[in-house]
Parts: C-alpha cells; structure tokens; sequence
C-alpha cells in the first residue's frame, strides 16, 4: 500500500476517467489504472480519519475491493472519484461504528512538509491554534474539511459524498473558512 501511495497524480480529466472506468468495466484487470490514481487520496482521507496506518491500509483496500465488486453498477452519473470516496465515506463510518474511536483533526499533521526548519518554527504557534479551531469543530465541518482539503474532492465531489448540493457545499466550507480565519485573527489581538 505504502508503494501505491507514494506518487502523486494529477487529476484525471473528465473524460479520461470515463475511458478508464469503462475499461475496468470490461477487463477487470485494467482496474489497476484506477487504483493507481486513486489509492494515494483515498489512504489519506481514510488515514485522517482513523490515525492508525494499519487500519487505514485495511480500509483502503476494502474500498477498492468494494469498489472492483460494484464497478458494473457504476453509471458515469456523476464523477468516479465522488462514487469512490462515497463508498470510503461508508467504510469509515462502518470503521467508527464497530470501534467507536475517531482521529480528531487536531492530532493529523497539518504543518507542510518544508525543508527550512526556520520557517517552520515560526508557523508552529499558528498551526497548534488552527488544530485548537479544527478540533473544536462539529463533526459535520470537520468532514467537510477531510473531504476538500485532506482527500482533495471538488465542490461536486463533496456534494456527491454527502448527498448535499455542489452550492451548498462551496457555501458551507466559505463560511467554515471565514469564521476560521476570523478566529485565527482574534487569537492574534
């Protein structure tokens, strides 16, 4: 697992994600492209929301096996990616319900990963108050936040997911994002 997710792809284009579920669709075996693409985003979302890579990779590759199993019933109505982090969604949830734990986002690594240890000393006191913000969030703003920033979804995407708008969410994670960056200010005076 560690492997497959060690390369970041860029987005798939719209209509090279289609040419590729089709193709799984007739030859299981080119499900491999889909996975490669897919694997890295999905093991993240997952992982900042269990915090245990063992439990991650296991859920992940439920997903894909779930995935792979139900690729037939996928109908191209909406994005492939949407389709696959709704199943990791469900698995997560299915994860929360037998163990009854949850990562909070306060304990994910937030800071970047920048060579210049200066420069991140100097943003360590703003990172420990936005995981203070994060944590304190409702569960609700702290998916939304996993599902844009950690997994990478697009507005639709989220929307997909969790069965709300593509509006809705861009107004939902705008407003998350104000009130966070006033907070942040506040904590500043």
């Amino acid at each position: 697992m560690q492997q497959a997710c060690s390369a970041q792809m860029p987005d798939l284009s719209k209509q090279a994600e289609i040419e590729l579920v089709a193709s799984a669709q007739r030859d299981p075996t080119a499900f491999r492209g889909l996975y490669e693409q897919y694997a890295r985003p999905v093991y993240r979302y997952l992982y900042s929301k269990v915090g245990n890579q063992a439990d991650a990779e296991d859920l992940t590759s439920q997903v894909f096996l779930k995935a792979l199993e139900d690729l037939s019933q996928f109908r191209n109505q909406g994005s492939f990616r949407a389709w696959l982090f709704t199943i990791a969604y469900s698995q997560a949830m299915d994860y929360y319900r037998k163990r009854h734990t949850e990562l909070p986002l306060d304990e994910i690594n937030l800071a970047s990963h920048e060579p210049n240890p200066l420069t991140t000393t100097l943003h360590q006191d703003e990172i420990e108050r936005m995981r203070k913000r994060i944590v304190a969030l409702p569960e609700e703003d702290q998916e939304l936040i996993r599902l844009r920033f950690v997994a990478g979804l697009r507005y639709a995407e989220i929307g997909e997911v969790l069965k709300r708008s593509e509006g809705a969410v861009k107004k939902a994670l705008y407003r998350l994002l104000t009130r966070l960056g006033e907070q942040m200010e506040d904590d500043r005076e």
